[in-house]
């Protein structure tokens, strides 16, 4: 049985230990795409640390539609935000792309956005004196439902080993608001939902996750393929091991 409120606890003490290690005094920096799990990232900082020691960066791709939500979490949690838009950003390396190579790929498309948030987070951190928080969840990373150096990156990551399911009882437990916890999960750059991209719901991964269980089996291959295509990022990068007395 999920002890929602014994994890929050523990997550909390977590974070305070990693940061009197790490970064004694700083700021934790967090990217607030108004989805549950910055949401709770951003909580769990509060109440590990203060909200004075909490910066929630927004970083809309020009507009994004629902970042009225990350303002609300804001000021619920009474923390300073700030946005940054990528937009300026994302045009001049779509232009010097388009120049060399005549366009970028779908996949380039998807991937630039989250890497350049990502290097907006650590020019942030490194401006204030910060830290910056990794959002991702156990379920993301086991389909690689990620960006790597994007926002699978981060100095600590506190819900990294929860399912989606998990988070959302973390969430709870934090006593913030449903529309920060059941809010459909989306990335804040397109319209449709992780699960329309993914093709099967988080509920259903969750527990072919923690309890080996999926009766579809068409989506039972579309996560075992999805998990062995993305292990790497999950891995450290492979290095060449050298040893000069060979």
């Amino acid at each position: 049985m999920f002890n929602a409120e014994k994890v929050k606890n523990d997550i909390v003490e977590w974070i305070r230990d990693w940061f009197a290690e790490n970064g004694d005094g700083c700021k934790a920096v967090v990217g607030l795409s108004g989805g549950k799990d910055s949401s709770i990232v951003a909580a769990l900082c509060v109440e590990a640390l203060g909200k004075d020691r909490v910066l929630g960066v927004m970083m809309p791709k020009g507009e994004q539609f629902d970042i009225d939500v990350s303002h609300a979490l804001v000021e619920h949690l009474g923390i300073e935000g700030i946005v940054m838009n990528i937009q300026d950003a994302y045009e001049g390396i779509e232009k010097e792309m388009n120049r060399t190579f005549g366009e970028m790929s779908v996949q380039t498309k998807t991937n630039l956005p989250p890497r350049l948030r990502m290097t907006m987070l650590y020019a942030v951190s490194q401006t204030v004196n910060g830290r910056v928080a990794n959002t991702c969840n156990l379920s993301e990373d086991w389909v690689g439902y990620n960006t790597r150096y994007g926002d699978s990156a981060g100095d600590f990551s506190p819900l990294c080993h929860l399912t989606v399911q998990e988070v959302k009882e973390v969430g709870r437990a934090l006593g913030l608001p449903s529309m920060f916890v059941d809010k459909v999960p989306i990335d804040g750059l397109q319209s449709k939902t992780d699960e329309d991209n993914l093709g099967f719901t988080y509920a259903v991964l969750d527990r072919y996750i923690r309890e080996g269980i999926c009766e579809d089996e068409e989506i039972k291959k579309n996560i075992d393929r999805r998990h062995k295509m993305n292990l790497f990022k999950l891995m450290p990068m492979p290095s060449f091991e050298y040893n000069p007395e060979d």
